[in-house]
């Protein structure tokens, strides 16, 4: 079976790099090149294996020069959808790990993947542990009133809540509309968190945070919590490397890990 090429768009950030390493150990799969924002002077990147991929900060002139089977995204919502129209046309299928992505968004990759027969997955979250708790909220959901998000990230996160917390609020909200009080007086504005059909949702953004998130539901005498501690980037890998393989030959727009791993 033939190597699936590898492209990384974002790849000497934090995700990117870390990404580097875990495709170049899998021998059924060949990193091909990177893109970064910012021109560093880099001809090239080094893998951890000693060899050396090309570097740009030209999306189009990378995917024309290195024609992958997968571009892997590790920028923001506005760049990702740029980088998917780019690769689309191409077929070249798409895996985007940022967040944030409207609902308005999410429609035009889907007609990008049905109109150009590619794969593309929406991951907010790699982590299997953080599946693991999404899918035990959905099933605490109907037996609770009131429910409290709550994610904690690093100070350098550009958006406010994570794409994964509005995944959680928008599935926990689907079907159900939770109780939400509202104090007589609020001494400031604001304190009680954002809300989405009775479900409110608090973001926390510090140095020393990695990607947290909790769940805590609450009724008469008793509440439950979920939560999923991101330790190291090492957890999001499997992931990831699981929708590279999975993305290719399955035309269509996915979302959510938990839909790649069938759970």
């Amino acid at each position: 079976m033939a190597s699936i090429k590898v492209v990384i768009s974002g790849i000497t950030g934090k995700m990117g790099l870390e990404a580097v390493a875990a495709v170049s150990r899998e021998s059924n799969l060949e990193l091909v090149g990177g893109t970064c924002k910012q021109d560093r002077g880099w001809p090239t990147l080094s893998t951890p294996h000693s060899t050396a991929v090309p570097l740009s900060t030209d999306l189009n002139a990378m995917l024309e020069q290195t024609k992958p089977d997968v571009l892997v995204d590790f920028t923001n919502s506005a760049v990702a959808m740029e980088a998917a129209a780019k690769a689309a046309v191409r077929s070249i299928n798409i895996i985007m790990g940022a967040s944030g992505f409207t609902e308005d968004q999410l429609k035009q990759l889907d007609a990008m993947a049905n109109d150009n027969g590619v794969g593309i997955i929406v991951a907010p979250n790699f982590a299997l542990g953080a599946i693991v708790l999404k899918k035990l909220a959905e099933q605490a959901a109907p037996y609770f009133d009131y429910v409290d998000i709550i994610e904690s990230h690093h100070e350098a996160k550009i958006d406010s809540p994570s794409g994964f917390a509005l995944a959680l609020m928008r599935s926990l909200g689907e079907n159900k509309h939770f109780t939400r009080n509202q104090p007589e007086k609020e001494n400031l504005p604001n304190t009680r968190g954002g809300e989405h059909n009775g479900i409110s949702v608090h973001s926390i953004r510090m140095p020393g945070k990695s990607a947290h998130h909790e769940v805590v539901f609450g009724a008469a005498g008793q509440t439950v919590s979920l939560r999923h501690d991101t330790l190291d980037r090492s957890c999001y890998m499997p992931g990831v490397l699981r929708c590279i393989r999975d993305v290719v030959g399955h035309p269509g727009l996915v979302i959510g890990l938990e839909n790649v791993l069938g759970l």
